[in-house]
C-alpha cells in the first residue's frame, strides 16, 4: 500500500524526521509540504531537497492567515524542480471579520491564482467561510486547476468546485464524531476527484485525537474513507493516489 499525503507542513512538526521515519513504516511514500509564508519557506524547500523516503515534494504561496497582498516573494522559488503547486492560498473570514483584512486576503488569492494561471501549475486552496467569494476567484481563472484543502464547507460548494475542475482534499476532521457534514460531503465526491490529507501537524484524525499530527496518520484517514464510501483500501488508495500524480503532472514510479 502505497499512500499519499497531499497537505501537510513538516516545519511545523516537533520532530519531522521521526515523522517521516513513521510514515514510511506505514507505507506513505509521496508527500506534499505546504509553503505559507516567506519567513519560513526555505524550511519547507529543505525538506523537498531531502533524499530517500517518502518523497517530499514543495508548494510555494502564502496563507490568508499572512496576507500581505502582493506575495511577489514566490515568484524567486517558482523554478525550484521541487516546486510543484502555488499555495497555500485563498480566504478565511471565520478568523477575519475585518473587511480591510479580507479585501488584502483576496488581493492575495487572486495574486496566486494568476501565478498558477501563467505557470499551468496546480494551486491549493483554504476556504472557510468565504464560499461566495472563493468561487468567484475561481470561476475568474477558468484554466486554473487544484485543490480545496482540508474541506469542510458545503456540498453545494464542493460540487461547482468539481465543475471547474477542481479536487477536493479531505482531513482527518472526517473521523471526527460530531463532522457529519464533512461526512457527508465525503461519501459524495467522485473517485476522480478525492484527495486525502493530514494536514499535519494539526487536525490528528481518530484513533490519533490530541496527540501532534503527521503524515503517517492519513492511513487512518484512508481506512474512515474507504469504510465510509463502501470500498476497499485498496480500491481508495489506488485512485487517490493516481488523482494526485494527475493533477501534480507527475510520473509515479
Amino acid at each position: 500500500m502505497q499512500l499519499v499525503d497531499s497537505h501537510c507542513h513538516l516545519n511545523y512538526l516537533d520532530d519531522p524526521r521521526l515523522a517521516l521515519a513513521n510514515a514510511r513504516e506505514r507505507g506513505i511514500d509521496t508527500i506534499l509540504c505546504i509553503g505559507v509564508e516567506e519567513a519560513r519557506y526555505p524550511e519547507v524547500l529543505e525538506f523537498g531537497r531531502h533524499s530517500g523516503e517518502p518523497n517530499v515534494w514543495c508548494s510555494v504561496g502564502e496563507h490568508p492567515g499572512s496576507a500581505t497582498g502582493k506575495p511577489d516573494w514566490i515568484h524567486q522559488y517558482l523554478a525550484e524542480p521541487e516546486v510543484i503547486a502555488v499555495g497555500e492560498t485563498g480566504l478565511d473570514y471565520y478568523y477575519e471579520k475585518d473587511a480591510g483584512v479580507q479585501a488584502l486576503q483576496r488581493d492575495g488569492f487572486e495574486y496566486q491564482m494568476q501565478v498558477a494561471s501563467d505557470t499551468g501549475l496546480p494551486v491549493i486552496i483554504h476556504t472557510r467561510d468565504a464560499i461566495d467569494d472563493t468561487l468567484a476567484v475561481l470561476n475568474n481563472f477558468p484554466s486554473v486547476r487544484g485543490i480545496l484543502h482540508c474541506f469542510t464547507e458545503s456540498w453545494a460548494m464542493a460540487e461547482e468546485a468539481i465543475s471547474l475542475g477542481y479536487y477536493v482534499s479531505i482531513s482527518g476532521i472526517v473521523t471526527f464524531k460530531n463532522a457529519t457534514n464533512v461526512q457527508d460531503v465525503a461519501r459524495q465526491i467522485p473517485d476522480e476527484r478525492l484527495l486525502i490529507e493530514t494536514d499535519a501537524p494539526w487536525l490528528a484524525p481518530v484513533p490519533n485525537r490530541g496527540k501532534q499530527n503527521e503524515p503517517g496518520f492519513v492511513a487512518d484517514t484512508a481506512a474512515f474513507l474507504a469504510d465510509l464510501r463502501n470500498q476497499s483500501l485498496e480500491e481508495l488508495v489506488a485512485y487517490t493516489r493516481a488523482n494526485f500524480f494527475e493533477l501534480m503532472n507527475l510520473t509515479d514510479a
